[in-house]
């Protein structure tokens, strides 16, 4: 990270403090019909298992409700409940036992029935995340900005934080989103000039995996590297495994999170093994990993431990055999077909010293 950390006060979400000086936290969002207890329990644990630190669910309707006293009970981590228009079903959810609650103020109604929801959270003790979207702004606001420009986003998300504080609520994280990355990232330095609630960061309507991967990398990537943003989702259009996946390799890549970063060559006409097969089964061995230790996947043991030589460690590949390297030395010749295995032995021996 290049950039101080933008101070923000700390919230808590049930046993994890967000904002202040603590840890990028990682979200994710199941694309389970929430009512249907054992399918949404079955993919919060996945999340969890990959990494998820929190998990927004969908609370549509009253059937959802229902389900939600189980799920809190049943899951591994905080779970937030994502409202739309109806104020009713955000007190509902708060009163279910949920640890977080978002809304769009915008789109929920009366400043009354804000004030309804505010009153309940006041009670349970529950933040609540405002949620402004370029897909759904006040109309004044577009017209005043001639549509959803960082700017309106910003007025957007400071108005309704003051709405709340004058209700004397402050226990508020902010999310500014937009699926241009440009608007995403110049609302978000903006806001941070403004106030200091947590923030939450991530590009709506990010794409497929390959799209909403680059996208939000450019987006968050850049906004965590100016030390703004608090908790981050990346949205793609899949599996929300694969969110957690891309969140995770991003944090890890910026310094922000312990875990283990994979290096691999991008393969030339020297390349003796298949670096992209070898490379992919390293990183799902080591997934879950969580220690700062930098791996490497080389084509050639003639040029690869030199070039990787900022690796803790590393494999090469020669027509009939392998290499181990470690800091650029090579220090042992192994058979191809043991060169996974003697490397997992080397990783979690290494990770035993760190």
């Amino acid at each position: 990270m290049t950039g101080n950390r933008h101070r923000t006060f700390p919230i808590h979400v049930s046993n994890l403090e967000i904002g202040g000086n603590n840890p990028i936290i990682i979200q994710s969002m199941t694309n389970t019909r929430t009512h249907e207890l054992e399918n949404t329990l079955a993919q919060i644990n996945e999340l969890y298992n990959a990494g998820c630190q929190v998990v927004r669910v969908a609370v549509p309707d009253k059937q959802a409700i229902q389900t939600l006293p189980l799920l809190v009970a049943k899951s591994p981590v905080p779970l937030v409940a994502d409202i739309h228009f109806n104020y009713q079903l955000a007190i509902d959810a708060i009163k279910s036992g949920v640890s977080k609650i978002r809304i769009n103020p915008g789109n929920i109604g009366s400043v009354d029935k804000v004030s309804d929801i505010v009153s309940v959270a006041k009670e349970f003790k529950v933040p609540i995340r405002i949620g402004i979207n370029s897909g759904s702004l006040e109309k004044s606001l577009l017209d005043k900005y001639g549509g959803p420009t960082h700017m309106a986003l910003v007025e957007s998300a400071v108005n309704n934080v003051m709405m709340l504080s004058k209700m004397n609520f402050h226990n508020v994280i902010v999310s500014i989103k937009a699926s241009d990355v440009m608007t995403t990232i110049r609302a978000n330095q903006e806001f941070a000039k403004r106030l200091s609630n947590p923030l939450h960061l991530g590009i709506t309507e990010a794409g497929t995996i390959k799209q909403g991967t680059i996208k939000s990398a450019a987006g968050i990537g850049s906004l965590l590297a100016q030390g703004i943003g608090d908790t981050i989702r990346v949205s793609l259009s899949g599996s929300p495994v694969d969110e957690v996946e891309v969140a995770k390799t991003l944090l890890s890549s910026l310094g922000l999170s312990k875990g283990v970063e994979i290096i691999s060559c991008p393969t030339c006409g020297r390349t003796d093994i298949d670096v992209e097969q070898l490379a992919l089964e390293v990183e799902k061995l080591l997934s879950n990993y969580q220690v700062p230790i930098k791996v490497a996947v080389m084509g050639c043991a003639v040029n690869g431990p030199g070039e990787a030589k900022e690796a803790d460690l590393g494999v090469a590949g020669a027509k009939d055999y392998g290499v181990l390297f470690k800091k650029g030395k090579i220090v042992k010749k192994v058979p191809r077909d043991e060169l996974m295995d003697i490397l997992m032995t080397e990783i979690e021996q290494a990770a035993q010293l760190k």
